[in-house]
């Protein structure tokens, strides 16, 4: 039985990443480049004005000065013609800056008088002019292989003139729950019977990963039944079921994974919840094992299934940043495992404090939809009482983005 650590090391070992695709620009979005990509030119491609104003020669200004206006420089134009000496230039913003010109005055910096513009100097030479290749120069790799393309990335490949770009293929997650209880949701409960929850749930974290789901529906507990479902979903590049992977008796999951080539790589880990996860490859294909409770099921998932997901996709840091928050209460903990306490998070005075979101039985789903966070509870110790500083994952995209800015500010805050 390992170690959380040894297990999800085990786990990524094997999630390589996938081969890629070339994607619309806009299909992109959200996903990891395959390969870097370096700027075709140089960006800009010619110097150009940064404000609508006046192109001049700084030595021209040295205090106030009338020069003539001696050309118009409208943004799109091809080229402009050289700045006669002692002479200003009405030029928009982008276009190109004529040659013999070195500064650019803004509009409201001038004042239109008979004859020409009333400049006043002394100028700052260069002032609102971009020069070529000041952003980017041609060849130089401006978005590195494994970037996740966004708003920024997407605009930046777009002025490359990259109308498709190279992506790692999205991983397709074949999605399988078992139990003789089950009924789809949209079904009346007969007696006994239960919704599956496990899923929808489970497709809607694939999703949020970047992966395909594609759901197999339930699975009775009847070996042959079993065995052509989980057949199929090796046919994936990952496979996820839900319950069925215990000790009872008709925990078949294990049994029927074996008699169909998969090797399982480790069965049950040191932690809580999700205590009897296990995990297996058939070829290129990971075989994700989750408990029944839905708790249990997301719990891990989040833990070893979606940095999974991300690594095969190419993201080159698949893990959660992991913050230090205070705990304001005790938290139970079972020492020799580590344990996901489903917590409450909020900021104050700079400090992120955390608190149960609820009772941590792994039967009340409640806490989890209360949840900010999981506190990570280490081994070592048997208890964690109020005060003691742990790690904890922000699930909140909100949050954790404001956590992000915290660290930004103060790097001492983010614990590996």
């Amino acid at each position: 039985m390992p170690s959380f650590d040894v297990a999800r090391r085990l786990v990524l070992e094997r999630a390589v990443p996938l081969a890629s695709e070339d994607v619309p620009l806009l299909e992109a979005v959200g996903r990891a480049l395959a390969a870097g990509v370096a700027a075709p030119h140089d960006l800009p491609a010619f110097d150009n004005s940064a404000m609508d104003g006046f192109a001049v020669r700084a030595d021209d200004v040295r205090g106030d000065t009338l020069l003539p206006l001696s050309a118009y420089v409208p943004a799109g134009a091809a080229r402009a013609a050289p700045l006669a000496p002692g002479t200003a230039a009405r030029i928009l913003t982008g276009a190109p800056i004529p040659p013999g010109a070195d500064t650019v005055v803004p509009v409201e910096d001038a004042e239109a008088r008979p004859g020409g513009v009333l400049l006043h100097g002394p100028l700052r030479r260069g002032a609102h002019v971009r020069r070529r290749g000041e952003d980017l120069r041609a060849l130089e790799v401006a978005i590195p292989a494994g970037a996740r393309v966004g708003t920024a990335e997407a605009a930046c490949l777009a002025s490359f003139g990259r109308v498709e770009v190279a992506v790692h293929r999205r991983p397709r997650v074949a999605i399988l729950s078992t139990g003789d209880e089950l009924v789809p949701p949209g079904a009346l409960l007969g007696p006994g019977q239960i919704r599956d929850s496990n899923g929808p749930g489970v497709a809607a974290a694939v999703l949020e990963a970047g992966g395909l789901p594609l759901p197999l529906g339930i699975a009775r507990d009847d070996a042959p039944a079993l065995r052509a479902l989980l057949a199929r979903g090796l046919e994936a590049d990952v496979l996820v079921t839900t319950a069925g992977v215990s000790m009872g008796d008709r925990d078949l999951v294990r049994q029927e994974l074996r008699a169909l080539g998969v090797e399982e790589r480790f069965w049950k880990v040191e932690v809580k919840p999700g205590h009897p996860t296990a995990f297996g490859t058939r070829g290129g294909t990971l075989v994700f094992s989750l408990p029944g409770n839905p708790v249990s099921t997301l719990v891990l998932f989040e833990q070893l299934v979606r940095p999974a997901l991300l690594a095969m996709q190419g993201h080159p840091r698949p893990l959660r940043p992991l913050f230090p928050a205070v705990l304001d209460e005790a938290l139970p903990h079972r020492a020799g495992r580590v344990t996901f306490s489903r917590v409450v998070l909020e900021r104050r005075d700079g400090t992120l404090h955390a608190r149960s979101a609820g009772s941590q039985e792994t039967g009340i789903f409640r806490t989890l939809l209360r949840a900010d966070g999981l506190a990570l509870l280490p081994p070592e110790r048997a208890d964690a009482p109020a005060g003691t500083v742990v790690p904890v994952q922000i699930l909140r995209p909100d949050l954790e983005a404001a956590a992000l800015v915290e660290v930004a500010r103060d790097p001492r805050q983010e614990r590996a």
